[in-house]
């Protein structure tokens, strides 16, 4: 094939991303209540297990009068791609696999796939932990008892949007590791020296995602985290 006909290709790829994607954000349009249901269930408080206390339910509001309206576009959009990312990534594969060579083929079909399995994990890590206790201390926070919180639809939807991406990247540690140490970048040993550096980061990342008093929802966040980062030490190679 010449340069012009894998821009076609490309093309035609790219093309097919987009129908599907906008295909299944067609369907979560027409499912408003099942999308919101699950969208919503964090706020509620009994979504939590009782080990982290109880939490009277916070009311969204609306402060504009087509604000709805884009919103529910926006989600809409970003299940779309969410639902749609297996066969964008498939699409994508299939179009660079045969400029690969067979040893890189061997690597890169497990990483692709242990890489969205990885952000899909930090990603409903986010939903079922990190966001409702994120949510539950901010919505209770008061400066004075004179100033009631008034949490906004958008402002609800773009905190669950930014910790579900941040806790996706988070989980993508040992994968980023590993191709690093497959650079020559990162050593195992040297990732074993600064372990004690890397725990206290760790925390401080964890306290600034959820930023509560207790030490228990610290560690239920921290723990994983902590745990990614010893995953990728036996994943770096030696020296």
């Amino acid at each position: 094939m010449t340069f012009w006909d894998h821009l076609e290709e490309l093309r035609h790829v790219l093309l097919r991303c987009i129908i599907v994607t906008v295909f299944v954000g067609i369907l979560a349009f027409i499912f408003k209540d099942e999308v919101f249901a699950i969208i919503f269930a964090p706020k509620s408080p009994h979504f939590l297990p009782s080990i982290f206390g109880e939490s009277p339910d916070i009311q969204l509001i609306n402060t504009e009068l087509t604000r709805q309206f884009v919103v529910h576009m926006m989600t809409s959009f970003y299940v779309g791609l969410i639902v749609a990312a297996p066969y964008i990534i498939f699409e994508l594969y299939h179009f660079i696999s045969p400029a690969l060579y067979q040893n890189e083929k061997r690597y890169t079909t497990p990483l692709v796939v242990t890489s969205y399995l990885l952000f899909m994990v930090g990603t409903l890590f986010s939903y079922f932990i990190v966001f409702p206790i994120t949510f539950r201390f901010l919505g209770n926070y008061q400066v004075s008892d004179s100033v009631e919180n008034l949490i906004s639809l958008e402002s609800y939807i773009d905190t669950l949007v930014f910790l579900s991406l941040a806790m996706g990247m988070i989980f993508e540690i040992p994968i980023l590791s590993w191709a690093l140490g497959k650079l020559g970048i990162l050593h195992r040993q040297r990732m074993q020296q600064y372990r004690r550096h890397a725990f206290v980061i760790i925390l401080i990342i964890a306290a600034i995602i959820t930023p509560t008093s207790d030490a228990f929802t610290l560690s239920i966040v921290s723990l994983p985290m902590y745990l990614l980062y010893e995953v990728s030490i036996l994943l770096v190679p030696r020296k």
